[in-house]
């Protein structure tokens, strides 16, 4: 073993000792364009490497000075693969006397979770049925196809056009689900094979960039309701969540009347997010990345789209449908996806544990056979989280064991009705509002 290293040294040379690091000498790492994180008790400089990352240099940079073993076990297959792209990186490796995690993390419950983790993998709870998800892509196309019959066979009028919105509308929810599971390559065994199928099914079936939902929805996984490294609680000064609602009362801001916005929510939040706000990231993601296949991808949604429905609308009526779907669609996108995180812990960086940040982020909704197609599976949001690459049909196996590990470590491992889990949403964003008030009128 080599002597403790000095900060700032190179890749380590192949056959030499390796230096040794405390955790003192690593915290400082974590600035921009100087980057160190720990995986496996290795020390690895993945300052300048970082903007190669396929996953994007801020998911990866979230982790800076911290121990990403079980981050980097989460996100990825083949992990001898991923190795190999680790090796030139590595510059030491943590002291025999130094702890694998830095800080006052619970090291039972962190070798309790590697070993259900693997636990997990021995019960091949990692492979894919591909007929479960041959279907769930067949009867997303044939509800592309039903929604053109009905209005081909029965006419543009209101009735079959607003059915015909509402099959678009599932069908294009039902589109983001499956989008979501090959993003976190949870469906082929070849990454490659997840990456090109979802470019198919964002692109030419919803319009969007899949490595723009990958940059945004990967941090969230990371990080889930941290400030500032996810993007799906950084949503100030709109709305005010958690931790954010004081600090703006504090320094008294006051961009909008946030004692109120669990109304406003109702006119900018559900109707407009998809239609609007991701619409706009969507394209400027795309042109200010270069992502040139995804936008000739999306550009052939709507190409297909406007086909379709200009010679029974023309052009200002097959506009107004699309608006239309995506409205409805945003209704689901916005209810479904959040009754599982607002009304959780938001606040900054606390620097837990893989599995005591994702549970404390995270709650599950009462499974149906009806809820989970509805929700794609992420009412089991707890399992999702701790196993984003598990195929969603197993969700239901794994859970009673997460839930036996939550038990022994007392974690809360939280499952709610579906209605009180939209009922919370509103109460979380008014028990925020009236913690802005409370502090801009007292401070």
């Amino acid at each position: 073993m080599g002597g403790v290293g000095e900060p700032g040294g190179g890749p380590a040379q192949l056959g030499a000792p390796l230096p040794t690091f405390r955790w003192e000498q690593i915290r400082p790492h974590n600035l921009p364009g100087d980057k160190w994180l720990v995986i496996e008790r290795r020390v690895y400089d993945i300052s300048r490497w970082a903007q190669r990352h396929p996953g994007g240099s801020r998911l990866i940079g979230h982790h800076g000075a911290e121990d990403a073993t079980d981050a980097f076990h989460a996100f990825h297959q083949d992990l001898n693969f991923v190795r190999k792209f680790l090796q030139p990186l590595l510059i030491g490796e943590l002291a025999p006397e130094e702890p694998s995690q830095d800080g006052p993390q619970n090291a039972q419950l962190i070798e309790d979770f590697r070993a259900l983790r693997q636990a997990v993998e021995d019960m091949k709870l990692f492979e894919a049925k591909p007929t479960f998800f041959a279907f769930l892509l067949g009867h997303i196309l044939a509800m592309e196809l039903l929604a053109w019959l009905i209005v081909y066979l029965l006419g543009p009028g209101w009735v079959p056009s607003t059915l015909a919105a509402l099959i678009l509308a599932v069908s294009q929810a039902q589109s983001w689900c499956l989008q979501h599971d090959l993003g976190h390559t949870s469906i082929f065994r070849k990454s490659r094979w997840n990456h090109v199928a979802q470019q198919f099914v964002m692109g030419q079936l919803k319009g969007f960039s899949a490595h723009w939902w990958n940059f945004r929805h990967f941090q969230h996984h990371a990080k889930p309701n941290i400030f500032h490294k996810d993007p799906d609680v950084t949503v100030a000064p709109v709305f005010l969540l958690g931790e954010s609602s004081v600090e703006y009362g504090k320094k008294k801001r006051r961009y909008l009347p946030y004692n109120h916005q669990h109304l406003y929510f109702f006119l900018i939040g559900p109707p407009l997010l998809t239609l609007v706000n991701f619409e706009v990231e969507n394209l400027a993601y795309m042109l200010v990345c270069m992502q040139w296949t995804d936008l000739l991808w999306a550009a052939s949604f709507y190409a297909r789209f406007l086909l379709s429905y200009i010679p029974f609308y023309g052009v200002p009526g097959a506009l107004f449908l699309f608006v239309a779907v995506r409205v409805l669609e945003s209704h689901w996108f916005v209810w479904i996806t959040q009754m599982n995180h607002i009304p959780k812990e938001i606040g900054h960086e606390k620097h837990r544990d893989w599995a005591s940040s994702q549970l404390a982020a995270t709650c599950n909704v009462e499974p149906s056979l009806f809820l989970d197609w509805f929700s794609g599976h992420l009412n089991f949001q707890i399992e999702h989280h701790l196993f984003p690459t598990m195929p969603r049909h197993n969700y239901r196996r794994v859970a009673p064991l997460v839930k036996a590990l939550c038990a022994k470590h007392g974690l809360s491992y939280e499952v709610k009705p579906f209605l009180t889990a939209l009922v919370d949403i509103i109460g979380s964003l008014k028990k925020s509002g009236n913690m802005w008030l409370e502090a801009y009128l007292h401070q």
